[in-house]
């Protein structure tokens, strides 16, 4: 089956399409191989063409946003990825927003200051979209998405749109009703706050300081590698194990923050999923804790 063919039959503008494209340009981690086809999904139509070629051609499909949370194996992709770049801001009823699945949630945190509102400044610094952020429910400093979103539009796999409300959506830590169907968020209404300019500008700046220290941002990463555990820290865990700056070729445990496998120079999927199952091996050696992963593994195995 020719994919080039197939989607050079449709109305998707050719600057949005992309063929053996490196997934590690795509990824905040830098790594993974190449994806038979990228596509830059900017509008509901462009994604509801995709979805039907992908049902009718039997075409493997992923879907992702900023990729700050994923992990692409070194073989590539088969089929079609498909960016969802969906962008909108709107605010109705004084408080209440509307964002594009698309929308990257720094550059939304940015637009809710020059805005005056506020609610927002503790997910300000999460790297991803809001459509990846809604799927993981993710969360920073205290507070998660399923905290500010009062509906989520979705599209399923056969093209077809439906509104959730925050109670549908079965947010839970790390995940929502997107993690295990084939859903996929297009746009969300978000409840914040009038507030003070200075005071948010403040509170993001502090936080951002807090990341810093904190965190290895000087490195490209997909965020927490493992899940928090119920009754554990996961990253003291690690630290614990005596982990920390452990390394398989270029992936590295960070010396900063045991929670984080960063990428050093050109780690590739292979080093980054061997060092996570040696830190898994180790920190169920010394503490009996059984840890998972919370970044994403897509593509092919070689």
């Amino acid at each position: 089956m020719d994919i080039k063919k197939i989607i050079n039959q449709t109305q998707i503008s050719q600057e949005n399409i992309t063929y053996n494209e490196p997934m590690k340009n795509h990824t905040t981690f830098k790594i993974g191989g190449p994806a038979e086809c990228f596509i830059k999904i900017k509008n509901i139509e462009d994604l509801k063409t995709v979805l039907k070629i992908a049902d009718k051609y039997k075409i493997n499909l992923n879907i992702i946003g900023n990729g700050s949370n994923l992990l692409v194996l070194d073989a590539g992709i088969d089929g079609i990825v498909a960016k969802i770049d969906i962008k909108k801001f709107e605010i109705k009823e004084g408080s209440k927003v509307i964002l594009g699945a698309g929308n990257k949630m720094s550059e939304v945190a940015q637009k809710l200051l020059k805005e005056e509102l506020t609610g927002f400044e503790e997910l300000s610094g999460i790297p991803g979209t809001i459509g990846g952020a809604i799927k993981q429910n993710a969360g920073a400093h205290g507070k998660e998405m399923k905290d500010i979103i009062e509906t989520v539009t979705l599209i399923d796999r056969k093209g077809n749109i439906k509104t959730l409300t925050n109670k549908e959506m079965q947010f839970e830590y790390r995940k929502s009703i997107l993690s295990n169907t084939d859903y996929i968020a297009i746009e969300a209404a978000i409840n914040l706050q009038k507030g003070n300019k200075e005071e948010i500008k403040n509170k993001m700046e502090e936080l951002k300081e807090k990341r810093k220290t904190t965190q290895p941002l000087e490195y490209p990463s997909a965020g927490s590698t493992f899940k928090r555990g119920k009754d554990f820290i996961t990253a003291k865990l690690i630290d614990e194990a005596g982990l920390k700056g452990y390394k398989v070729g270029d992936a590295q445990i960070s010396t900063k923050h045991a929670g984080f496998i960063i990428n050093i120079g050109n780690a590739t999927a292979q080093n980054v999923l061997q060092l996570m199952k040696h830190t898994q091996e180790e920190v169920y050696k010394h503490s009996g804790k059984k840890i998972e992963p919370e970044v994403e593994i897509i593509g092919k195995k070689m």
